[in-house]
């Protein structure tokens, strides 16, 4: 059944047809075909798998993202970056690479970061002069640094099918998306003084910068506040999800004094798709997970990898590849959903820890979104920056090899994940 579900699937995406909607048509299409477990049973279990308390953090972190991003504070911590490291080479460059991540502490979605820090920076880094497939390539690789920095939307979503913690896998990300921050921000430097890429000649001038400093503060605390709570165990990360959108009408309302009812309504609308995106993705991967798991295929598979391929590392690699090869065709949730009861057992089998795959799962497939063909930030910045896919993707070589090369040391080294 696993087979002929497989099948369908991939007609049904090469005819367009949504993910979401491809694995539903696919899953209950298999049932249908087969006749050998009662379609009602899928629905069951896709409406059973949205009944998880964790999930109602989705829609609050989706909500303090949406609200946080807008309005001055985006243009104040541009400024504030700016004036810190735009003198250096490629500095205007690393100030789109450090907004991610200090926008991860906010919103937990690399699409929302790429369409909102992309568009401010992109024009602006045309306007000093960087070409724009190399902007738009930037900050298609640095929105991803916000699923790892806590709150992380695809943690919350691995979170519901491993087991593992969400706490932990918050707290887990942190080393990961600082090294990934460091990563990017050596290419932006190597390929600005390779190519003469222009930098901020505005003065610095300290009383300048420390207003900046002030203003963008309430905005750089809400990151470590929200490790804080989880770390020392404080709140869960459903109430954490909940106070930080308290926390942001409150630091909109009065100190920004940027929030109306527009701006709120438009916040609740944007939380409210989106979730209801994750959700349905949700919904359809649970259909192939359940029917996966009843004809025991991730014990079969672990059996087969252990047999064939023998050597833990070895074994790792494999686990790897399959992550890359899967990211770059199936949106990064619906991977998750998908691979993660596969890999959970395998993962447990060669002495890898639940919160270990997470992030290494997590950082394979955030590749790509920065990668041809489903390339969700990738196609967002391109079309931000008015410019085609290939020349975006020749600008990210540097970056892939990065996050590779990242990528190998979250898998063999243990203590870059679990501290």
């Amino acid at each position: 059944m696993t087979i002929l579900i497989i099948g369908l699937f991939v007609v049904a995406a090469l005819a367009s047809i949504p993910i979401a909607h491809a694995l539903v048509l696919a899953s209950v299409g298999g049932l249908l075909i087969i006749d050998r477990v009662p379609v009602h049973l899928a629905v069951e279990q896709m409406i059973t798998q949205t009944q998880s308390f964790p999930l109602i953090a989705i829609p609050f972190f989706m909500m303090t993202g949406a609200l946080m991003v807008s309005g001055r504070l985006g243009q104040s911590l541009v400024n504030l970056l700016s004036m810190m490291i735009g003198r250096v080479h490629g500095g205007p460059a690393q100030v789109g690479v450090l907004s991610s991540t200090i926008f991860g502490g906010v919103s937990g979605s690399a699409v929302a970061d790429a369409s909102a820090i992309g568009s401010m920076l992109i024009p602006w880094l045309k306007r000093l002069g960087y070409p724009a497939p190399f902007a738009a390539g930037t900050l298609a690789a640095a929105a991803t640094i916000d699923i790892l920095i806590p709150p992380s939307i695809p943690m919350i979503v691995y979170a519901l099918v491993s087991g593992a913690s969400i706490g932990a896998l918050f707290v887990a990300g942190i080393l990961p998306g600082l090294l990934m921050c460091g990563g990017f921000m050596a290419v932006c430097y190597v390929q600005g003084r390779r190519r003469g890429f222009p930098r901020d000649t505005t003065p610095f001038v300290w009383p300048a910068f420390r207003q900046q400093l002030l203003h963008a503060g309430p905005a750089l605390a809400m990151p470590v506040l929200i490790v804080i709570f989880l770390r020392f165990g404080i709140a869960t990360p459903t109430e954490v999800s909940v106070m930080s959108t308290l926390y942001a009408l409150v630091v909109s309302g009065l100190v920004y004094r940027d929030l109306t009812v527009a701006k709120l309504k438009a916040a609740a609308v944007e939380a409210g798709i989106s979730t209801g995106v994750v959700l349905l993705i949700i919904m359809a991967s649970s259909v192939v997970g359940w029917i996966v798991t009843y004809e025991q295929l991730p014990a079969a598979f672990t059996q087969y990898a252990k047999e064939t391929l023998q050597s833990p590392w070895l074994i790792i690699l494999a686990m790897n590849l399959i992550m890359l090869a899967t990211g770059m065709f199936i949106d990064l949730p619906a991977a998750v959903l998908l691979l993660t009861p596969m890999f959970v057992p395998l993962a447990s089998a060669v002495g890898m820890d639940t919160v270990q795959l997470g992030i290494m799962m997590i950082v394979n497939l955030s590749i790509g979104l920065y990668h041809p063909p489903i390339g969700t930030t990738l196609f967002i910045t391109s079309s931000i920056a008015k410019v085609r896919i290939g020349d975006v993707v020749k600008e990210l070589i540097p970056f892939y090899v990065v996050a590779l090369a990242l990528l190998l040391g979250f898998a063999y080294l243990p203590w870059l994940t679990l501290h």
